[in-house]
């Protein structure tokens, strides 16, 4: 019996979906509009990971040494640095491999080549380049280092200089963008998903009105309140799915266009490839949101239009 009245609710839900067309349609637009958000967040946040990800390798604190610095010396103090929690790895440059990245760097440059041939020894020290495990990390490796023996007035400190302040105003940057991206997303994704319930619980309003007499006619012969809900509440749920197919299938031109427009500025992350491996997982995730707004709306409505 239960399944025969589900059956009969889907049935006049789908048939309310269609005979309210032109609101279903407009309703089905903007959940779909919702969803691409929610959609884009998802595809969005996978693109900034990996471009935070690339940009957190390419940040560094890097600690000269000084010339007369010995190799032991260095290596102890790589080891201290890399007994922090803070940090992910310590790479050790020698002084020899130090000049070589400083002649390429520099070889387009004869003046600066020439002044390096003038001299007779070679001028740089050793350097520790430092990674950290996140970026808001990094003032502490350089309290850490000020507070070193080897960094402050011992009569022999090996550390000439320590670049966190000067790369300090990049790291923070980097922190704050990463707090504003997902905190911007989050607020877009709820305004949406607002709008989308204010226009099906409208869509809702609308059939309810188209069917009042037939509402009314019910009541009479004692169909109980959820049978003569269950319509409505149907046709907010299947306007969420049809929206979910709708952005699903948008998804693959959009991130067709972008990767083509992106090329590889993004380095090795690719949004289709990206959106092709977990076009799966991103469906499912569509429809569950649909369901849930749709729901949620049409709850509402009925709740509103037709008394509890």
């Amino acid at each position: 019996m239960f399944f025969i009245k589900l059956k009969r609710v889907i049935k006049a839900g789908f048939i309310n979906f269609w005979r309210n067309t032109v609101v279903s349609l407009a309703s089905v637009f903007v959940m779909t509009t919702a969803l691409f958000v929610i959609g884009g967040m998802v595809l969005s946040s996978a693109l900034f990971s990996s471009l935070i990800v690339d940009v957190k390798d390419k940040v560094d604190v890097n600690v000269y040494l000084r010339t007369d610095a010995s190799g032991q010396e260095a290596l102890a103090l790589k080891e201290s640095l890399e007994a922090l929690p803070e940090v992910r790895s310590v790479e050790y440059l020698s002084r020899e491999q130090a000049l070589v990245d400083f002649r390429e760097r520099h070889r387009d440059d004869e003046l600066v080549l020439g002044a390096l041939e003038e001299l007779e020894d070679n001028p740089l020290g050793a350097v520790l380049n430092v990674r950290a495990k996140e970026p808001s990390q990094y003032e502490g490796i350089a309290v850490f280092l000020e507070g070193d023996p080897s960094v402050g007035t011992t009569p022999a400190p090996i550390v000439d200089k320590v670049n966190f302040f000067q790369n300090k105003l990049v790291i923070d940057r980097l922190s704050a963008l990463i707090n504003i991206l997902q905190r911007l997303g989050v607020v877009v994704s709820v305004v949406f998903v607002c709008i989308a319930v204010l226009v099906t619980m409208n869509t809702v309003r609308v059939a309810i009105f188209a069917s009042r007499e037939e509402i009314a006619v019910m009541k009479l012969v004692g169909a109980s309140h959820n049978y003569t809900r269950g319509p409505f509440i149907a046709e907010g749920m299947m306007n969420g799915i049809v929206a979910a197919l709708i952005t699903t299938a948008l998804f693959y031109p959009v991130t067709l266009w972008f990767s083509n427009f992106a090329g590889n500025f993004f380095g090795d992350f690719n949004v289709l490839s990206y959106y092709l491996a977990n076009i799966v997982q991103l469906l499912f995730l569509l429809l569950a949101s649909g369901l849930v707004v749709g729901f949620l709306a049409s709850w509402l409505a009925v709740r509103r239009y037709l008394g509890h």
